[in-house]
């Protein structure tokens, strides 16, 4: 009975010892959620918002791509730069829209939907893309769907899932804003979307 209770609380010390040491932060790991923003290593902010950027799917359709042996493969010289302006419009089955489908261009660049025809935005530090935007011009495009984050412009059309980062939080928004002025700039000029009735 003794061996049996001495092994019960030894099993319990050991789950509370695994348990604490899981929970303790090695001082390794920068924590940007809790850092105040100027206590924090810019790499490390860079790095963090890297990692949103290639969760939330960013890539998917901000990024052209190549086909190559595992389907869709992003051109890195063109990472993040939006739909290619040398690239000729795209010509969707406007039959087929007007049913309610939505329909991609191969590497996602570009969607097609009752909306019209949409391309991806150029994400890229030139001032083609995002160069000249302030981070407050960002959070507003990001969180509101308003064009260039002002508050004038139209609203980003889809498939842009700006209603999904409504509450994103404010270290999340500059660790993301940060890494985008961190890639190297592209120069391309998005084509305008197209309305519905020119499709």
């Amino acid at each position: 009975m003794k061996i049996k209770n001495y092994l019960s609380k030894l099993a319990i010390a050991m789950f509370l010892t695994l348990l604490i040491l899981s929970c303790k932060n090695d001082g390794n790991q920068a924590d940007i959620t809790s850092a105040p923003m100027h206590e924090t290593k810019v790499e490390n902010v860079i790095a963090h918002g890297k990692y949103l950027v290639d969760i939330m799917g960013c890539n998917d359709c901000h990024s052209p791509k190549k086909m190559g042996e595992n389907g869709p493969e992003i051109i890195p010289e063109l990472l993040l730069s939006g739909y290619p302006s040398d690239r000729p419009i795209v010509q969707f089955d406007s039959k087929l829209i007007k049913e309610g489908f939505a329909m991609f261009y191969p590497d996602l660049t570009a969607a097609a939907g009752p909306w019209g025809v949409s391309f991806a935005g150029n994400l890229t530090p030139d001032e083609t893309g995002i160069g000249n935007w302030t981070e407050e011009n960002f959070k507003k495009a990001l969180t509101q769907g308003k064009l260039k984050g002002m508050d004038n412009g139209r609203m980003l059309l889809p498939p842009m899932p700006w209603f999904n980062y409504m509450a994103m939080k404010e270290t999340d928004i500059h660790a993301i804003f940060t890494y985008l002025k961190s890639i190297k700039p592209v120069i391309n000029i998005v084509p305008q979307p197209v309305s519905p009735d020119n499709i």
